[in-house]
């Protein structure tokens, strides 16, 4: 569990409380998203099913005593590509929790270079999901293709619109709605997952319950600024109403009040 008690923060939009420290590499238009040789296919198989699932599964369980609430919104998917919009309260659980949420979808996850620049476990991050965010503009063109191409192969794309960590934060904060344009343009279903917090008697960890929303489709008679701000709403909307489900804040998140 963070060690903190206390955090205190500025800005809802921008603040960042990951302890982590890493250095991003650059992520340019040479960057490649899909592999499609046999040799990668295995490779994605070994590291997403083989050993990351066990793992994961074994992590939210053993720590967490992990347990979903509404998995079954996800049977009316079961066949297609959708987007998964998370709240972005866990370092590391973040990265295992959606496979486990939706499990048996395979699930790519959209992070900030840092997360396939560590040493070694960056090499092997993009076998289990990562997609990492441009760090150029030329490279959109390949990162936006590699969106629509697990989209149509019937994956899961995950999206902590959120953005930044904030470790064991048990309210919704505001978040734009850019990250809806990709369903909205695709045409693609949407799914919220809420994380929320529990007291356990025997523990220092909170128990996690997440709460599974959807799924919202994107209205094609609205403009595509219309439609990603239509998905947005109803997706900060059922999280604030999930988030209300947590009885128990393990770190408390105080506003520094501004200078005058």
């Amino acid at each position: 569990m963070d060690k903190r008690e206390v955090i205190y923060y500025s800005d809802e939009l921008n603040d960042e409380f990951s302890i982590a420290q890493i250095d991003p590499i650059n992520i340019d238009e040479n960057y490649v998203y899909i592999h499609d040789s046999l040799f990668k296919k295995f490779t994605h198989f070994f590291w997403y099913r083989i050993v990351a699932t066990p793992i994961a599964f074994g992590y939210v369980k053993w720590i967490f005593r992990h347990k979903v609430v509404g998995r079954k919104a996800f049977r009316v998917c079961k066949k297609q590509g959708y987007f998964m919009y998370g709240n972005h309260t866990q370092i590391i659980g973040d990265a295992f929790m959606p496979s486990m949420i939706n499990f048996p979808k395979h699930d790519y996850v959209i992070v900030h270079p840092n997360n396939v620049s560590m040493p070694w476990l960056g090499k092997v991050t993009p076998s289990l999901g990562a997609l990492p965010i441009p760090s150029e503009k030329a490279a959109y063109r390949n990162f936006n293709a590699a969106i629509e191409t697990h989209i149509q192969r019937g994956h899961g794309v995950v999206i902590y619109p959120e953005a930044h960590i904030w470790p064991y934060y048990t309210k919704i904060r505001p978040f734009v709605d850019t990250s809806f344009t990709y369903p909205a343009k695709l045409g693609a279903p949407v799914y919220c997952f809420t994380n929320t917090y529990h007291k356990r008697k025997h523990s220092k960890e909170p128990k996690i319950i997440t709460y599974v929303d959807g799924p919202f489709y994107p209205d094609p008679n609205l403009s595509l600024k219309e439609r990603r701000k239509t998905l947005r709403d109803k997706v900060y909307t059922a999280m604030c109403e999930r988030a209300k489900c947590s009885d128990y804040e393990p770190v408390r998140y105080i506003k520094r009040e501004k200078e005058q």
